[in-house]
């Protein structure tokens, strides 16, 4: 991804994200950072759905 489809995709994730903050940081850090919210984002989903319900 370029750093144009970084910052869009972390937007997604974190709408409170400002694009002209996220434009301070490198394709390398914006990265990490969306790494971390997509499985901030998968935790929370799983921890959402109770241990009875089958999970397929």
């Amino acid at each position: 991804m370029n750093k144009f489809e970084l910052i869009e995709a972390i937007r997604q994730l974190n709408f409170t994200a400002s694009v002209d903050f996220l434009t301070q940081f490198d394709e390398k850090e914006l990265t990490e950072y969306l790494h971390h919210l997509s499985e901030v984002d998968k935790a929370d989903l799983t921890a959402a759905i109770p241990s009875c319900v089958p999970f397929n």
